[in-house]
């Protein structure tokens, strides 16, 4: 029987590689986009050719009833998911000095608030069958950031969000047990963001002990290896190139010439 993931955010950049990662190793995949619907079919299309089944899927991720939707429309069109990968993020900048209300409830409903919803519906889809029999587990990998390794005040609310999401890691592995797996993966500079120069993306690229940081290929690698490692639950995986061992007062963004 194959087996299904859900990827929110998976229309671009990391979800994207996501998806198409997991395609390749056998997986059918509910491709969740908010605004790209255009290139969430080309998603699904390129999933196709490889001789997977997908589905585009939208919902915005700050409107709790549209979340809710997604696994029964997931399971709808593909079958019952087992795996979900909390890949979309909201990334704005604010700090100590201008942090607000609005924006901390907007990044922690849609980075914080719909990963817990999805966590639950998979753990309600997931049949009682899985107490017992470790094939029908299902499990949850939460994307955070090697910044929470490595602070610094810059980006304040979504950072909040991620060290809220990553609690939640821990809190949901040990709620969810032993149906449901929940474990962190946390990425380090992967692809080129915002105002970033591609002088100073390939710059902040470099400033890690191996020369360079992730790559949205180790990104994929450590997502799969989640996804089936049966004996790994409430932990984060740090894949970053080593960025979180380099101390540094600012966001990188703003040290290499953003």
């Amino acid at each position: 029987m194959p087996r299904v993931v859900l990827v929110t955010g998976a229309a671009r950049r990391i979800g994207r590689a996501l998806a198409l990662g997991f395609a390749a190793r056998g997986w059918d995949v509910a491709v969740h986009y908010g605004a790209s619907r255009e290139e969430a079919d080309e998603v699904v299309a390129q999933i196709v050719a490889l001789g997977r089944r997908a589905v585009a899927l939208h919902a915005e991720l700050g409107d709790e009833a549209q979340v809710a939707r997604l696994l029964p429309d997931c399971t709808a069109a593909l079958g019952r998911p087992s795996c979900i990968v909390n890949n979309a993020s909201r990334f704005e900048e604010d700090t100590a000095r201008d942090v607000g209300y609005e924006l901390l409830l907007k990044l922690t409903a849609m980075n914080v608030g719909a990963p817990l919803v999805l966590a639950r519906m998979l753990f309600d889809a997931t049949p009682d069958a899985a107490l017992r029999d470790e094939s029908q587990r299902g499990v949850v990998i939460n994307v955070l950031d090697q910044k929470l390794y490595n602070m610094n005040p810059d980006y304040l609310s979504y950072t909040l969000s991620k060290a809220a999401l990553q609690t939640a890691t821990v809190a949901l592995a040990q709620a969810l047990a032993p149906k449901v797996r929940v474990v962190g993966l946390a990425p380090g500079l992967t692809m080129q963001s915002g105002d970033q120069t591609q002088d100073g993306f390939e710059v902040a690229h470099r400033m890690t002990p191996l020369g360079r940081a992730s790559r949205p290929e180790d990104i994929v690698a450590a997502a799969l290896y989640l996804a089936d490692a049966a004996g790994v639950t409430g932990t984060t995986l740090v894949v970053d190139g080593g960025q979180h061992l380099v101390p540094l007062p600012r966001d990188v963004m703003f040290l290499t010439g953003a």
